[in-house]
């Protein structure tokens, strides 16, 4: 006797089905290493001063670039850049410029290698003046009436910045940060959980809102 088929329902607009059966966001399961890097990473709230600096940099440096690429790289620029300590990257000087073109391991842009360097030293003035790197950064959380109520593919399409990400930038800029533009500081937000833009449905979404909800903000 014959069984009939099954039928296989496919994933929610959005939503891609990994190798092991769990439901995540169209793009994390897109390119070797994205599964892990969005299931443990993307979306869960950071304080740690040299991590937020780190996403701050790395965000700069993809600009025209692929994600992939930097990810890839990540390992080479946290050695490079001292795990991204921003008080001894402050102290980098023209020969460290040089010494960085010449590695092929990261992304040998010249003004984005500056800007990394120039904004260690503001964010050693954050320090000073605010307390902590993460106190500037988190303040620029966007309260629950400015988040959409539905965090769908739709909405994910069509946002790539937000006002609280174009004040942030711009407020940056006047501090002299360089290449943190809106959309590069709106996937900084997305990055380090100052927002939650994992889709609805995907496997880690209500755990990264678990996690937001349990931390503590940077004051």
């Amino acid at each position: 006797m014959s069984t009939p088929e099954q039928t296989v329902s496919a994933p929610p607009e959005g939503l891609v089905t990994g190798a092991d059966g769990r439901l995540r966001c169209f793009w994390g399961d897109s390119a070797p290493g994205f599964a892990l890097y969005h299931d443990t990473e993307w979306g869960f709230p950071v304080a740690d001063e040299h991590k937020l600096f780190e996403k701050v940099c790395l965000e700069g440096f993809q600009s025209g670039l692929s994600w992939r690429t930097i990810l890839t790289k990540r390992p080479a620029f946290r050695e490079v850049f001292l795990d991204f300590d921003f008080e001894r990257v402050a102290q980098f000087g023209d020969d460290d410029v040089a010494r960085l073109m010449a590695d092929a391991r990261i992304v040998r842009h010249r003004g984005k290698i500056e800007a990394t360097i120039n904004n260690a030293r503001r964010a050693c003035e954050a320090v000073e003046q605010h307390g902590s790197l993460g106190a500037l950064l988190w303040r620029y959380e966007p309260p629950v009436e400015r988040r959409p109520p539905l965090v769908d593919y739709a909405t994910m399409h069509s946002i790539s910045k937000t006002d609280d990400s174009a004040k942030l930038s711009k407020d940056l800029k006047n501090l002299g940060w360089k290449f943190f533009g809106p959309t590069t500081a709106y996937a900084f937000m997305q990055a380090m959980g100052l927002v939650n833009d994992h889709i609805e449905g995907c496997c880690v979404r209500d755990e990264c809102e678990a996690a937001r909800n349990g931390f503590a903000r940077p004051v």
